[in-house]
């Protein structure tokens, strides 16, 4: 005896309750269920997703395809079709910034890659398809407009620093601030004053992502971005030997120490992979960030090796082109999802209560 038809009503009933990833919540009560059409046993459904969640789309839909499949037996055939869902971010925190998630990149020294991973991070991110910004927040020594090859100066229009544009996604660094070859040489409550205002005054837009970069070690900046608004979390990055590793610890405990989730670490310069035998030399160990990791109960995001490219573009100003190279992409966008897709588990896990605009 045959199995009945297959309805439009059992579809919906199977992604109901399936978690949208940006927020955790089912993808009924969020209205994300875009159209569902069955003919037969060929099921398709169209479903919106939050350019927030761009890294996740591909996996997701295979997640949607593999539950219908389960939940419905005949249905051999479905097709999941992706769009997108627009849902723009909230302001958040006393300073009014409209970004859903914010991430805080830093480590506990300096000299272990944490400028090029902030900014390769925001690049992935951007190349998946989420709207980011990139904020330098390391005034001492800003460095992200050299690794992205930018120049100008912001101006102020309606009352707001306009950032510097990086094909698409807005930058905002001291560095375009001060003059090249000049220290900015301050104390606590004027490093407090800049922080806030490239936060609160700076035209950021619409964001899926700010992602900041600290300055190097403990310092005041990470106290004032935990009285500024609620980040959403730091990713901490290191390089395998026992000294640098010494120092990520010491940095992971800051975050704590001011009510910022640890959301991972980076291991960089893990191994360099010789271009002409093929043999890998492990230059500063191997896998020491992993294993510490594992030990402080901390994500661990994933690594990326030294390779020569990646010098050569960031002192080029082109660090961008990392995520354009085949060699060299893989490590970056590894990452990025890694980050996005340990946000959306957390949250999966424990849904944010809705808020005024989707009751």
């Amino acid at each position: 005896m045959s199995a009945p038809p297959i309805t439009a009503d059992q579809v919906h009933a199977a992604l109901d309750e399936f978690p949208d990833p940006e927020t955790g919540r089912g993808l009924k009560i969020m209205e994300q269920i875009k159209g569902v059409d069955v003919q037969g046993d060929q099921i398709q459904v169209t479903v919106g997703l939050t350019t927030h969640s761009a890294p996740l789309w591909d996996e997701t839909r295979q997640a949607i395809r593999d539950r219908l499949r389960e939940r419905l037996p005949g249905a051999p055939h479905v097709a999941v079709n992706v769009v997108e869902h627009r849902r723009p971010a909230e302001p958040i925190g006393s300073i009014g910034l409209t970004a859903k998630s914010v991430i805080a990149v830093g480590s506990g020294k300096g000299g272990v890659g944490k400028s090029t991973i902030a900014a390769s991070i925001a690049v992935a991110l951007k190349t998946f398809g989420s709207k980011v910004g990139l904020m330098d927040a390391d005034v001492y020594g800003p460095s992200i407009p050299h690794l992205l090859g930018l120049e100008g100066q912001p101006f102020v229009q309606d009352g707001k620093l306009q950032p510097i544009d990086a094909q698409g996604m807005p930058v905002m660094s001291m560095g375009f601030l001060v003059p090249p070859g000049e220290a900015v040489v301050w104390r606590g409550p004027m490093l407090h004053g800049a922080i806030t205002q490239f936060l609160r005054d700076t035209a950021w837009g619409d964001l899926d992502y700010l992602i900041i970069d600290m300055p190097p070690g403990t310092g005041d900046v990470a106290l004032t971005l935990s009285q500024a608004l609620p980040l959403t979390g730091a990713v901490v990055v290191c390089t395998p030997q026992d000294v640098a590793l010494l120092d990520a610890v010491k940095a992971i405990a800051m975050f704590r120490k001011v009510s910022i989730p640890v959301l991972g670490i980076v291991e960089n310069m893990s191994y360099f992979l010789c271009p002409d035998n093929g043999k890998r030399y492990e230059i500063f160990g191997s896998g020491g960030a992993r294993a510490k990791a594992e030990e402080l109960d901390v994500p661990f995001l994933g690594e990326t090796p030294i390779q020569i490219p990646i010098r050569q573009r960031g002192d080029a100003g082109q660090t961008a082109g990392n995520l354009a190279d085949i060699d060299c992409a893989p490590y970056f966008e590894r990452i990025a999802y890694n980050l996005v897709r340990n946000l959306a588990a957390g949250r999966a896990a424990e849904p944010p209560l809705p808020s005024l605009s989707v009751l």
